[in-house]
């Protein structure tokens, strides 16, 4: 899994990064505009993403980057649009790495995550955390856990779709925890914020993208955020994992994607462009103010196996839990 940029490491390593990820003109990889996929609706923090990175890259280039949003069917309209492209750099999509890993274990596509598209550039990552509304009386992880157990069939906890990490979560909480929270699926964050923020429905896992506004504002409380170290944008929450359940590690990355038939020297100039963007102190800085956190720039061959390990761990989770597409 991608591992955040602590800043002490940013401070030590700042200037070996930007050298290695300087693009002279002479390997920028296209003379021509580039088409930016994005399998989201304009104005959702997806599209936010990839404008920065658009606008970026326009500049870096020379070349115009032209976003086009192929919202749907869980990013395959998107990335099928992206592979009857021809595979010269000319078309790339800007996505988070649940439609590559998460999506296909629950929804048909017409395409293989693992075959058929390749990771290029992974740059940054939004956590996910269990939020509750502010009235539940529970105020940490253990008051809930003694709450919840003290209530039996009385509470749920919704996710933004059946099948992905906010699912798995609860899903693992329930087992590890030895709860017996009733699943609420929805369509997406907003909605099932929208019922949590009210009372309706008293939990849930979201990403800390789409939760931290509203946690600012005090209309959700957190409990913890399911990784392995704490958030640099919520430091005092405490982890899953230090709090007694390590398997509750659940996170997406946002970057850039490409057809697999892309060579791997053309494949690599785009990864160096898209991380050299990245790193420029607007886009980075937009970015930790939309809740994502900055993630260290990989080789083509560990994104690559950081996707395969993350998809094969869901496959275990959707097996495991029984989930139905």
């Amino acid at each position: 899994m991608p591992r955040i940029i602590r800043p002490s490491t940013l401070r030590r390593t700042g200037a070996a990064l930007a050298l290695a990820l300087a693009v002279p003109a002479a390997l920028a990889w296209t003379g021509k505009p580039v088409r930016m996929l994005v399998p989201a609706p304009a104005g959702g923090t997806m599209d936010v993403i990839a404008r920065l990175l658009a606008d970026q890259l326009s500049a870096d280039l020379g070349q115009p980057v032209v976003v086009d949003n192929k919202p749907g069917a869980g990013g395959s309209i998107a990335i099928s649009t992206l592979l009857a492209a021809p595979a010269d750099g000319q078309t790339i999509m800007v996505t988070a790495s649940n439609v590559l890993t998460e999506v296909p274990h629950v929804l048909k596509t017409p395409f293989d995550p693992l075959k058929d598209v390749r990771p290029i550039a992974a740059v940054a990552r939004s956590r996910l955390l269990l939020v509750g509304t502010p009235s539940l009386p529970a105020r940490d992880l253990a008051g809930l856990v003694a709450y919840a157990r003290a209530n039996p069939g009385k509470l749920s906890f919704a996710s933004y779709s059946a099948g992905t990490a906010s699912h798995y979560a609860g899903a693992i909480l329930n087992q590890k925890a030895g709860l017996d929270l009733q699943h609420v699926p929805f369509a997406g964050s907003g909605p099932a914020l929208a019922q949590v923020m009210g009372g309706q429905i008293p939990l849930m896992f979201d990403g800390m993208v789409t939760s931290l506004p509203l946690l600012k504002g005090g209309k959700l409380q957190a409990y913890a955020v399911a990784s392995k170290t704490r958030s640099p944008l919520l430091p005092q929450v405490p982890t899953f994992a230090e709090l007694g359940y390590p398997e509750l590690d659940f996170s997406n990355w946002v970057g850039v994607i490409g057809s697999a038939r892309l060579p791997e020297a053309l494949a690599a100039r785009i990864a160096a462009a898209s991380y050299r963007a990245a790193a420029t102190p607007r886009v980075h800085e937009r970015m930790k103010d939309l809740g994502y956190e900055p993630i260290e720039a990989q080789s083509l061959p560990q994104l690559g196996q950081a996707v395969r390990t993350e998809f094969e761990r869901n496959a275990g989770i959707v097996k495991a839990f029984g989930i139905q597409p």
